[in-house]
């Protein structure tokens, strides 16, 4: 397990999802600029998860190009972090900002909101704490009616923004619009939702309800079912399962047990097979894989 690059639509932040060994090593060979990270969302704190993390602030450091990192999970996460970076005499040029998600989770708060995201997170089944996480755009206005306009001789400018906003506008002239008048019904937002590590959990099937792309665990192959109960990981039914049971537009499945390559009786390919025959809209994990949200 490495890491999930999350690029937001409205900006060019990105944000990390979990941050194992080789995180900084896969970015280096991405598209994604260190520059552009601002959020790091960790789900737990199994080392696969993990310990790329100080390795890629201190690079991050080095670069100099960060003005900050927002850290959001489980409260020993800043103990982890801060002691590694003082056992390696590391002092980052930037602030860390730390958020520990427990209260939100149990709390079921908005994890962070802005005028156009809101994050939450929910408890998932695993052997320690971890936590899932849930990216959710909000709606949009409607598309607005240019012609309408130009037809009525509005004149273009910031006055389009405030109709398309829904606003009551007064023109120069003394006459008055109603911005509802010119936009279509409001788009509804996209959402992301990301669990792992967890058993199938009903708290994950309800953090994913109607979302457009979910990304969960499938450690395990449906023939190894007892072995996911025990270790508490996911199968790839399970993945399936919750994404049919929450109405998930998209599923894709990663974080593979190593048992399963293509030179063992049990292939990805296999994996893939057994999610589809659950929930048919599924796509496999692999480096650098890249799915627009849709």
């Amino acid at each position: 397990m490495s890491s999930l690059a999350l690029k937001l639509s409205q900006s060019s932040e990105v944000w990390l999802f979990d941050c194992g060994e080789g995180t900084q090593h896969q970015i280096m060979k991405s598209n994604i600029k260190s520059s552009q990270i601002k959020k790091i969302f960790i789900t737990h704190m199994h080392g696969d998860h993990i310990y790329g993390l100080p390795g890629l602030l201190a690079t991050l450091g080095l670069s100099g190009n960060s003005k900050g990192i927002e850290i959001y999970g489980p409260s020993e996460l800043r103990i982890f972090i801060n002691s590694a970076l003082k056992s390696s005499f590391c002092k980052l040029s930037f602030p860390l900002h730390f958020v520990e998600v427990e209260n939100f989770a149990s709390e079921n708060k908005i994890l962070f909101e802005n005028n156009k995201i809101k994050v939450n997170c929910a408890f998932l089944k695993h052997k320690i704490p971890a936590y899932g996480y849930r990216v959710s755009e909000k709606d949009k206005p409607g598309i607005f009616d240019i012609k309408k306009a130009e037809s009525l001789k509005i004149a273009p400018g910031p006055i389009y923004s405030e109709l398309q906003q829904g606003k009551k506008v007064v023109l120069a002239d003394g006459r008055t619009f109603d911005g509802k008048e010119f936009c279509g019904p409001p788009r509804k937002g996209k959402s992301f939702v990301y669990c792992t590590d967890t058993v199938f959990s009903e708290s994950a099937v309800s953090l994913s309800k109607n979302a457009d792309l979910l990304v969960h665990e499938s450690t395990f192959s449906e023939v190894d079912e007892s072995m996911a109960y025990e270790k508490l990981h996911s199968t790839t039914i399970m993945a399936a399962k919750t994404a049919l049971l929450s109405n998930t537009k998209k599923l894709i499945i990663t974080h593979f047990s190593p048992r399963y390559t293509n030179k063992n009786t049990i292939t990805p390919s296999d994996l893939l097979k057994e999610a589809q025959k659950v929930f048919p809209n599924t796509e496999l994990a692999k480096d650098f894989l890249t799915a627009e949200i849709k």
